[in-house]
């Protein structure tokens, strides 16, 4: 297969070195060259900067991971020509092109997995399946929570100026942090976003940059969701409490914590021996060549990613 990668920072980079480990060469770049990161890994790789010339090459498959604001600016013209696409969370800044992405997906007979990768945490599948067997009864509340300080994510370049920082980009916590939005309706199932409260609170940004959130479950369980740009050390985690016992989640330790009332102390499932973050990533790459080749439905699609983004747009409006 022939791949596009549009968009070289850091999420390109880690899709390249992926689709490498996998044994997978034939890689076009569409890139703006604004990129901080050093060239030395595409060096000898075909680069674009007009995406018209990029498209001409014919990939089979389209890997999403420029800007949040510029994604629909590629998906769709991808999608009209039938590419597979591998499209970064959230798939937009705004609803405004949402439509008109679905027609051309219609239209060209693409297939798109959103790249929520936590779907691939060995942990978070585990507490999928303990939630489907009932293995805490019925859920009550759920509590993710999200702090990173964002000044340490990209230390090579000005936090101010990455596209986390920056609404023309789609910037905002709520939108680059926007996982929770995803495995929460994954894990308990649909809920709305009852109110939201914070803003630029920390770090002098023109975007939202620590929030606070009330979720409503339509099982009429209740929860919370916090993110933020400024917690040091950083911390995600997630509790679900339900009517016979409660999970703890901690990506820390990529630990899962199953506490009931016979064994209130907690039985801990491990992730597997070795298991460091790019796991998620080749997963959902190995993933996506399967989608691509037509072998597998994708695990995120492209409805999980409207509604992930239709929940965080919902946030933001009632800050």
């Amino acid at each position: 297969m022939k791949f596009l990668i549009a968009g070289y920072g850091s999420i390109g980079r880690r899709h390249l070195r992926n689709l490498r480990e996998l044994g997978e060469q034939d890689i076009v770049l569409y890139r703006s060259r604004r990129s901080t990161l050093p060239e030395d890994e595409i060096a000898g790789l075909p680069v674009e900067t007009d995406l018209d010339a990029a498209l001409a090459h014919k990939p089979d498959a389209v890997i999403i991971s420029n800007p949040t604001a510029l994604h629909l600016q590629v998906a769709i013209p991808a999608a009209e020509r039938g590419c597979a696409i591998l499209m970064e969370k959230p798939i937009a800044h705004d609803l405004s092109q949402v439509d008109e992405f679905r027609r051309a997906v219609k239209r060209g007979g693409a297939v798109v997995l959103v790249g929520f990768q936590l779907r691939f945490h060995p942990t978070l599948q585990r507490a999928a399946a303990l939630l489907a067997e009932g293995a805490i009864g019925k859920v009550t509340s759920a509590r993710a929570h999200w702090g990173e300080y964002l000044p340490n994510w990209h230390p090579w370049e000005d936090f101010r100026q990455g596209y986390a920082a920056r609404p023309d980009l789609g910037g905002g916590v709520i939108l680059t942090l926007c996982h929770p939005f995803d495995y929460l309706r994954w894990l308990l199932g649909e809920y709305q976003v009852e109110w939201a409260a914070g803003g630029s609170l920390g770090l002098g940004l023109p975007v939202e940059d620590s929030v606070d959130m009330g979720l409503r479950f339509e099982s009429g369980a209740a929860g919370t969701l916090h993110l933020d740009y400024l917690q040091q050390p950083a911390a995600h985690t997630l509790e679900i409490i339900g009517t016979g016992g409660t999970l703890r989640w901690n990506n820390a330790d990529a630990s899962l914590t199953l506490h009931t009332p016979e064994d209130l102390d907690g039985r801990v499932f491990a992730p597997p021996q070795g298991f460091e973050r790019n796991w998620l990533f080749l997963d959902e790459m190995r993933h996506f060549l399967a989608v691509a080749r037509d072998e597998v439905v994708p695990l995120c699609s492209l409805e999980d990613g409207v509604r992930a983004l239709e929940l965080a747009l919902t946030a933001r409006a009632a800050l």
